[in-house]
């Protein structure tokens, strides 16, 4: 079982002045100590569910940027990319780019997109659902053919590339890993089987059924469902000196037990660094051989 280190809340005690080397010392600490992968939200405004919009938000690809540099082991994602937030060609040239300086740790992470009230407020494209999830799957064509040799044009229902040349190309091979995120059993589960290395799964009581649908998805398209890395969101709260560990390293057992093999999530009062020492020293020794 990895982890990995969620960073979805910037509204830090000291606020944005110190935000970008408090930003760094988190990521650098989740590096040294263990942790298989950071990742960041791709929002432009804060959502709901973690604060009010007005709440300080970054950008999630210059983020992961300036995260390459202050970091040299961890995979460096979104969680995940809003497929109408950026045009597919100029979407796998970022990635492939966060690949290349990063020395093969970029991820492409993407879904459907969902955030109405942002894409409204700052005027980004935000077409009906079921069109979403046709540019969601024109849009992984077009990264995995300009991941190829393949720069021939690609015609789409709504994407036209006349040539998909991608120079210089990923060092990952045979691409960066794609991971969906969502959990729709028609749509989303599909996708994985049929495009991604991995998917991530809210936590539910459903998880197991939901396991069992990409099996059957994989089956119908030729995907080996071994192959695929089972992802899910898991929050960790150490408490103030560390007395939840015990609980949070159950949890991920029962998780492990489904078949998941990374846990992502937010930690709490993870400016503070010590929470991202204790899950270092404690939890992630205690999870290693789940």
């Amino acid at each position: 079982m990895k982890l990995g280190l969620h960073i979805s809340d910037f509204t830090w005690p000291a606020g944005p002045t110190r935000l970008g080397p408090d930003l760094a010392n988190v990521a650098r600490t989740a590096d040294d100590v263990g942790f298989d992968r950071v990742s960041v939200m791709d929002h432009v405004w804060q959502i709901g569910v973690i604060g009010p919009p007005e709440h300080e938000m970054l950008e999630a690809y210059t983020t992961l940027g300036y995260l390459v540099a202050h970091t040299s082991r961890v995979k460096l994602l979104t969680l995940v990319t809003g497929v109408t937030y950026r045009s597919p060609g100029l979407l796998a040239k970022i990635v492939t780019t966060l690949d290349v300086l990063s020395g093969g740790r970029g991820m492409l992470g993407i879904g459907a997109a969902w955030n109405e009230e942002e894409s409204r407020g700052l005027g980004l494209f935000f077409p009906p659902l079921a069109e979403r999830f046709e540019r969601l799957e024109e849009t992984l064509q077009i990264c995995l053919q300009m991941w190829s040799d393949n720069d021939r044009p690609y015609e789409g229902t709504h994407y036209q590339l006349a040539r998909t040349l991608n120079s210089p190309q990923a060092l990952s091979r045979p691409h960066p890993p794609i991971l969906i995120g969502g959990q729709g059993e028609k749509k989303t589960l599909r996708l994985v089987a049929k495009y991604a290395q991995a998917c991530n799964l809210f936590p539910s009581p459903e998880l197991a059924r939901k396991l069992e649908v990409l099996k059957q998805h994989c089956e119908r398209e030729g995907t080996d469902y071994d192959a695929i890395e089972k992802t899910v969101l898991y929050n960790f709260n150490v408490g103030e000196k560390g007395e939840n560990t015990g609980k949070i390293i159950d949890d991920l057992g029962g998780l492990a037990e489904q078949g998941f093999t990374v846990a992502h999530g937010s930690v709490t009062d993870v400016s503070r660094i010590a929470p991202l020492e204790v899950i270092g020293s404690e939890v992630i020794p205690a999870i290693a051989n789940l």
